[in-house]
């Protein structure tokens, strides 16, 4: 995408009000080295159990189909929901495999799956959503505007690539065939700011 914009334009966000959606075109961050690690104590603290529940709760108000998670973080979403897990980091994969519990849903069809904080790291998330059958559990920031989404933390060029406004998040699902369904505002009740979960199921036509 990056070779056909103007010079000048391909390190900076690109933000489109009628979609309510923004992009930044660096070069996506490597993932490689205490990713893994750095997560797995973040699982291990009080914050990581209160997360991990109510995620766990949130899937389970809507499906018992036990989801494939995408970028495991410290991975105890993974053994809790009883689900399996995909990631890019070498060690989280090691992990997933050591566990019986790695799976590609590039390669395999995934009726459910979660992206928590995850899916605006992805560079082409239409893939991903294209092996979903049924549902997608989201977290992530949502921003205002471009304004709001440059002065925000979460504003991390490289690492997130993808920015969504409420309205802009629930018109790209709708475009590749998912509904919203839920909703919620608990994880920044838990004390992270500005986080947002959605859940998001599959349009019958």
């Amino acid at each position: 995408m990056t070779h056909a914009l103007p010079p000048g334009l391909t390190d900076c966000l690109l933000w489109s009000e009628e979609l309510g959606m923004g992009w930044h075109g660096r070069q996506p961050m490597d993932y490689s080295g205490p990713y893994f690690e750095k997560y797995q104590a973040l699982d291990a603290t009080q914050m990581g159990e209160a997360l991990t529940r109510a995620r766990v709760e949130m899937v389970r108000r809507h499906t018992e189909i036990p989801p494939v998670d995408i970028g495991i973080g410290g991975g105890r979403f993974v053994l809790e929901s009883g689900g399996m897990g995909f990631d890019v980091n070498a060690e989280a994969v090691a992990w997933l495999k050591a566990q019986e519990r790695y799976y590609d849903p590039y390669q395999h069809h995934a009726e459910a799956i979660t992206c928590w904080d995850s899916l605006e790291h992805i560079p082409e998330p239409e893939r991903l959503l294209d092996h979903v059958g049924e549902w997608v559990f989201v977290s992530m920031p949502i921003y205002k505007d471009a304004k709001h989404c440059l002065a925000s933390k979460h504003y991390k060029p490289a690492e997130h690539l993808h920015y969504w406004s409420l309205r802009g998040l629930i018109g790209w699902f709708a475009r590749q065939g998912f509904g919203c369904v839920e909703i919620n505002e608990k994880e920044s009740e838990l004390g992270r700011d500005g986080i947002t979960s959605f859940a998001f199921r599959r349009l019958r036509g």
